[in-house]
């Protein structure tokens, strides 16, 4: 058998493996934000892609395993919540959470994803459980661990609540005037009420 033959029956190449990934995950992230999880199927990303269904199930699984890749990168900059919240006085944490997560829905590259989570987590309980599981893990247990309060967790989900409630109005539903409002001017506002949920009597 020549080298020619051998690679063609054997895996791709790794970078060429990487590609196709990186298609079907830009793919799923355009199909699940524009038409949300119950409207997307395995097919469609892999139409989108431009590959076989069976690369999408071989790479990822189930149409909820893509889905949880696919928004993964949303929650990424995430990892870097605690040092967001810990960096500096405990009476500044307020303002210092809501601009990480102002600045991560501002940015285009994680809006996308984060529009499809969102929008997909509303109607499908398989989406609610991605959600939950990623911002579980990845912002609400990590941002508690950083304050030295009692109930903690209930502190930091209340806080996350404020958030994602003004950022559901502002990027998916987009209610004026706070859909065209400065940035700056809502983190001014919300700042104070993060700062009451996390650390206030």
């Amino acid at each position: 058998m020549t080298d020619a033959a051998a690679k063609r029956r054997g895996r791709p190449p790794r970078t060429e493996a990487a590609d196709t990934r990186d298609r079907i995950l830009a793919a799923a992230r355009e199909e699940f934000s524009e038409r949300g999880y119950e409207k997307t199927s395995v097919r469609g990303i892999a139409k989108a892609a431009g590959v076989d269904s069976a690369l999408v199930h071989h790479y990822f699984g189930t149409k909820e395993q893509v889905f949880e890749a696919a928004i993964a990168v949303a929650f990424a900059p995430a990892a870097n919540a605690p040092d967001a919240v810990a960096e500096g006085p405990l009476d500044g944490v307020g303002e210092r959470l809501t601009r990480f997560i102002f600045g991560v829905w501002e940015n285009p590259a994680t809006r996308k994803p984060l529009l499809a989570v969102v929008r997909s987590a509303v109607n499908n309980e398989a989406a609610a459980a991605v959600f939950r599981r990623l911002v579980l893990s990845q912002v609400l247990s990590r941002v508690a661990a950083q304050l030295e309060v009692p109930d903690a967790e209930l502190r930091a989900e209340l806080a996350a609540a404020q958030l994602v409630g003004t950022a559901m109005l502002r990027y998916v539903i987009k209610v004026e005037p706070l859909a065209s409002a400065d940035p700056e001017q809502i983190i001014v506002r919300i700042a104070p009420v993060v700062q009451g949920h996390l650390t206030g009597p």
